[in-house]
Parts: structure tokens; sequence; C-alpha cells
């Protein structure tokens, strides 16, 4: 008995997830992997491309063809899954304005097909989330600076938009702030309430969100604001929605509030720096999202070309610096977490690759897997099991 169970304690520590005394989590099946694209130009890209993402490896293969679409830079799936809709940049039904175009989604393959598009009632669209029960598409307009929601018909298909909202105003810096830029919109986890970061005004502005009309009402307070000049680009909630989590572009800092569910109420905690002391090269920041079990937060740095991860107090919300992982390629716009919380992937938009990364669990840390995916100009990551 005595060397049976030296047996089961050896076998337990080989199967241990190194350096974390933990046993490692059962990987096994396979993503679903979008990529959404710049299109024109000098880019080779086609649209939106579908990869598949091996859990047990961490291995990119291609999936299918790419689903042609003008430059469908921001995805983002409903709730159903069957249906997947993109922010057209260019090439929007309506001059001047960019477009919203909605496509089937295959259940076995994952493979899409166009159903129909509409205007986004504004200029260069760049974000796109839906409600919870999946009736409606909310739209950022960020060459318009303005707000638009569009209704989900039965089949899928897109409404014209039943709610315009323009922003008015301006920030602090003459070159990127002489007016609005709406650069994400979603609504809260109860559904009720839709946040805005409008980059342009150096604001998170906030929503009553009808979910039977699609409306928009603003809150009181109507805003909140960041330091001059932030620059505030997306948002990221917790897991149990009671705080949210800003990146801001141009000062490269991440703002932590803390978020009242009942009463849509922001309270500033802290703001953080992206990039490492010392760093004084050029630098933007793109994306954030926070591991599933909402123990670390993830920011991307377009020019220090890097993934800042920031690890998570439970109780009070606060950030605390945890290191930085490069992303392996030049300018990364966009990254997702899969929803397992295993994998990390980022879009390198000025080097066409998309880099995977382990999740260490129990530190946040990033490690490499295999060499970076070539896809043309990436700019959004979405993952859906399949």
């Amino acid at each position: 008995m005595k060397n049976k169970a030296t047996a089961l304690a050896l076998l337990s520590i080989a199967v241990a997830a190194p350096g974390t005394g933990r046993a490692a989590p059962k990987a096994g099946g396979t993503m679903t992997v979008y990529v959404g694209t710049y299109t024109g130009g000098t880019s080779a890209s086609k649209g939106i491309y579908r990869l598949r993402l091996d859990l047990a490896t961490g291995a990119l293969t291609e999936a299918g063809p790419p689903t042609e679409s003008a430059s469908p830079s921001f995805l983002a799936m409903h709730p159903s899954g069957r249906y997947l809709y993109a922010v057209n940049e260019s090439g929007g039904p309506t001059k001047g304005e960019g477009g919203v175009s909605a496509f089937t989604v295959d259940g076995k393959t994952g493979a899409l097909t166009p159903l129909n598009q509409q205007s986004s009632r504004g200029g260069g669209p760049c974000h796109l989330s839906l409600d919870a029960k999946g009736r409606y598409v909310l739209v950022a307009n960020y060459g318009g600076g303005s707000v638009s929601v569009l209704p989900v018909q039965a089949d899928g298909r897109l409404a014209p938009a039943v709610t315009f909202v323009q922003h008015e105003g301006h920030g602090a810096d003459p070159g990127r702030q002489k007016s609005p830029h709406a650069h994400w919109v979603e609504l809260d986890k109860a559904n009720r309430f839709a946040l805005v970061a409008d980059l342009g005004l150096d604001e998170v502005l906030v929503y009553r969100f009808d979910a039977v009309k699609g409306g928009l009402t603003p809150h009181q307070p109507p805003y909140t604001r960041l330091a001059p000049a932030a620059g505030p680009r997306h948002v990221t909630f917790s897991p149990d929605g009671r705080h949210a989590y800003v990146i801001n572009e141009l000062q490269s800092t991440v703002t932590a509030f803390s978020y009242d569910p009942q009463t849509g109420a922001l309270g500033e905690l802290q703001t953080l720096t992206t990039v490492p002391a010392g760093f004084t090269g050029p630098t933007t920041t793109a994306e954030i999202a926070m591991s599933p079990d909402g123990k670390f937060l993830y920011g991307s740095n377009r020019g220090h070309d890097s993934i800042a991860i920031f690890a998570v107090d439970a109780a009070t919300g606060k950030l605390t610096p945890a290191g930085h992982q490069s992303t392996r390629g030049k300018t990364p716009r966009n990254f997702a977490i899969d929803p397992t919380g295993a994998y990390l992937l980022a879009a390198n938009q000025e080097s066409d690759t998309i880099a995977v990364f382990r999740i260490d669990r129990a530190s946040g840390a990033l490690s490499p897997v295999g060499e970076p995916y070539r896809v043309p100009r990436p700019v959004c990551v979405l993952m859906t099991k399949r």
C-alpha cells in the first residue's frame, strides 16, 4: 500500500502545471477563430478569416476560405451563436457612412454566409456589440463621433437603425481630439446601461438602455471624465460586473473603476501605465481584456508592441503590474482570450500575424506557442467554441 501511495503521489507531481503545484487543467477540443481585417489599398486581405485553435497544443490552422467583406474591422457573435456581425469601416451602403454586415454561422463548420448590410449612420464604425437577448446591435462610429442601435430580425438580418446619438464637444489634444470619437460601446452585464468610451471627449458616457425599443437615454450623471488627453478607447468588466477597466489610448494607461450595476455609477480607483518604467518611445494602447477567472487584466501596447499584464485584487478591484510580453510582431491592434482561459491570441496588424500565447493560470504570464500565424492586416480576434 505504501508503494502504491508513493506512486500516486509521484504521478500527481508529474501532471502538475509547471511552477504552480496544482494539477494542470485538461485541454481538448477546438475553438473557431474569426479574424476581422482591413481590406483595400495595399492589403492582401479579402475580409473575415476563419481559423481553428487546437486547445491541446495551441496550434492555429486554416478552417476554410475567407468570407469577403469590406474592412470588417470588428466582429461580434450573436448570443445564439447562429449569427455574426461586423462593422465595415468602408464600403457601407450609404455615402459618407460605414456599414454593419450580418452573416449566418454554419453550426458544424463555422462557415459564414452573408445576410445583409445596413448603414452604421456615421463615419468610420470601429466597434459593435449585442444586447444580452440578441435583439439589438450597438455600434460606435469613430469618425462620426456617434452611436447607433440596429434591430436584429428573426432571421438574423439587420433592420435600419432605430436609435442614433450624436456626441458633441472636443478634448484637450488638438491633434486627436478636435471632435468626438466614439470608440467602444457595450451593455453592462445586467443589460441595463450602455457604456460608450469616447476617445475624443475623454469621457465614458452612460446611457439607460430600453431593451424593448432599443433606445438610449442619457443617464445622470451622463458621463465619467478621464484625465485630459487620456483618450479612453476600450472598456472591460470584471466577471462579477462590479468593476470596469478603461484602457486609454493616448496616454498608454489603464484606469480601474468600481461599478454599481444598480445605478450605473462609476467610481475611479486608480490609473496605471501600461508600458515599462523608463520606456520613452512612441506608443499607444488598443485592446483590454480580463481572464475568465477575473484574476488578471491584459492590455495591448502599439509601439512598445507588447501585452501589459496586471494582477487583479478580487476584493477591491485594484491592479498590480505583473510584467509585459512581446507580441512577436508589430502593432498589436487587438487580442482575445479564449473562453477556457488557456490561450491569448494577439493580432499584429502591421506584421500580418496572429501570435498565440499560453496563459499561466497562477501568475498570468504569457508563453509563446509555435510561430505566429499569417493573416493579412488583422484587426479583431473573435473565438467561439465549436
